[in-house]
């Protein structure tokens, strides 16, 4: 994109991630072919090269997977809670070792910018680990009684958007806890759950314990159906997500879903402008929007709006798009060719629908699978953007009069994961989060994420919570 003067590049080498020409599945300790030989192809979204091809597991390598977890079940929750605490320590310590490492091959793999990886997500991967192996000899006193017990076999699901950081939220408090863990990560993005695989087997955490399945939906569904699984953790799509409630109903699964969500950014006429700006894009431009508590919908007093606007624009104008090993790159690729269709047409929808688009002067690389920063105003509750997760660098600006409204329309969605409130007032903040009914509330920030805090949503962004104490709860027979 346009900028006052030209950064030279400064790519990051990925040299540093040795990624093999093929992986097997991950079951008790070893590295596998999937029963029936099946094999597909993980792409890098910014360029469409293939980077590795990848067994993929069907229900006979679930239900593998799954005996291998009930195996080592039986020693791995007999452990006093030091002794897998030093597992987790020691998983906490090799990826903090090999940071630079698995930021590189997720960014291949994922599309996102170097600087997320490394400055967000592989910090915030490390610290989860080290927090929940903080618990795990202190069970008894996290509140849920004398002497929890685990559950047993943990089967897990995680997205594509921030699959180390969602692997961690899963596996960290399911081993804290003394439960195995089958879980397949999303057939674009396996690359980094199979290096964590590595990394068990070099922490040298027993067979069984951690077992990793790359594969597609079927893999998924499986896993969930499976009669000897005790504990369901998804995140994703709502639409899955009620599938997955469906299956498991009537069973005596536990089960957490964390869905989708169509976030209000809040701006009232006192809040610092610049610094909203700031929050705004990291609201949505983050991880190029596709993140489920984005804040995609942004609600600004109308007092402000023009000012606003115009600062954002401005902003707008300086970010930069394209390779995403590049350390100043601000925007990288979207993950797959069906995502950047499903954001193109939305996209276009808000224009048929009346909505005023609008993009900076952007120019996108000849390959790969891009979509520029975009923003639209003139947009109504009735909107199809302002309802719909679009999942991708798309920004609804609303406007509100007073309190009321601001809180009227951000509660107005099916959704209720996140929000943020941008204002000088404390006592402004704390009334308005009060009455919005969402998991997350940032007051003056957004997309800031803590080990020590617990995430989770309402109404269709799913129930249950990960993180923080909370965290533990889902994992323990209570």
């Amino acid at each position: 994109m346009a900028s006052a003067f030209e950064y030279a590049p400064a790519p990051e080498s990925r040299a540093i991630a040795d990624i093999a020409p093929s992986y097997g599945l991950f079951i008790d300790g070893e590295f596998t072919d999937a029963a029936d030989g099946k094999v597909f192809k993980t792409l890098s979204p910014s360029t469409e090269e293939v980077l590795s091809e990848v067994a993929r597991a069907g229900a006979e390598d679930v239900d593998r997977a799954v005996k291998a977890a009930r195996r080592a079940f039986a020693k791995w929750s007999a452990l006093p809670g030091s002794e897998r605490a030093k597992y987790l320590f020691r998983i906490a310590r090799i990826i903090q070792e090999r940071s630079r490492e698995l930021a590189v091959l997720e960014t291949l793999d994922n599309g996102k910018p170097i600087k997320e990886t490394r400055d967000a997500d592989l910090p915030l991967v490390a610290a989860h680990f080290f927090y929940y192996a903080g618990w795990a000899d202190k069970l008894d006193h996290a509140g849920f009684g004398a002497n929890p017990r685990p559950l047993g076999v943990a089967g897990q699901v995680i997205p594509w958007n921030f699959p180390l950081l969602m692997l961690a939220w899963k596996i960290a408090p399911a081993l804290a806890t003394g439960n195995t863990v089958v879980l397949k990560p999303a057939e674009t993005t396996p690359l980094s759950a199979l290096f964590f695989a590595d990394i068990c087997r070099q922490a040298g955490l027993p067979n069984g314990v951690v077992n990793i399945l790359p594969g597609y939906g079927d893999a998924g569904a499986a896993l969930v159906a499976h009669p000897d699984v005790n504990k369901v953790a998804f995140t994703g799509s709502t639409a899955v997500g009620k599938e997955i409630a469906r299956t498991v109903a009537g069973t005596r699964k536990k089960l957490t879903l964390e869905l989708g969500g169509k976030g209000a950014n809040i701006v009232f006429d006192d809040a610092p402008i610049d610094q909203a700006v700031e929050g705004i894009v990291t609201g949505i431009f983050f991880n190029q929007g596709q993140v489920c508590c984005a804040g995609s919908r942004l609600l600004v007093q109308e007092s402000v709006q023009e000012e606003l606007l115009e600062s954002l624009k401005s902003r707008l104008s300086t970010l930069r798009l394209g390779d995403p090993l590049d350390k100043n790159t601000d925007i990288g690729a979207i993950n797959s060719a069906e995502q950047l269709a499903r954001i193109t047409a939305l996209a276009e929808r808000g224009e048929a629908e009346g909505a005023e688009r609008w993009s900076p002067a952007c120019e996108l690389p000849s390959s790969g699978y891009w979509f520029a920063p975009t923003l639209f105003t003139g947009v109504t509750q009735a909107h199809t953007i302002a309802r719909d997760e679009i999942f991708g660098p798309v920004l609804s600006v609303l406007t509100f009069r007073t309190p009321d409204e601001a809180v009227a329309k951000a509660n107005n969605t099916q959704y209720g994961l996140s929000a943020g409130i941008w204002t000088e007032k404390g006592s402004r903040i704390l009334a308005v989060a009060n009455k919005l009914r969402a998991g997350v509330i940032w007051s003056n920030t957004f997309n800031k994420f803590d080990p020590t805090s617990p995430f989770g949503g309402y109404k269709e962004s799913g129930f249950g919570r990960e993180g923080g104490r909370h965290g533990l709860e889902a994992y323990l027979d209570v």
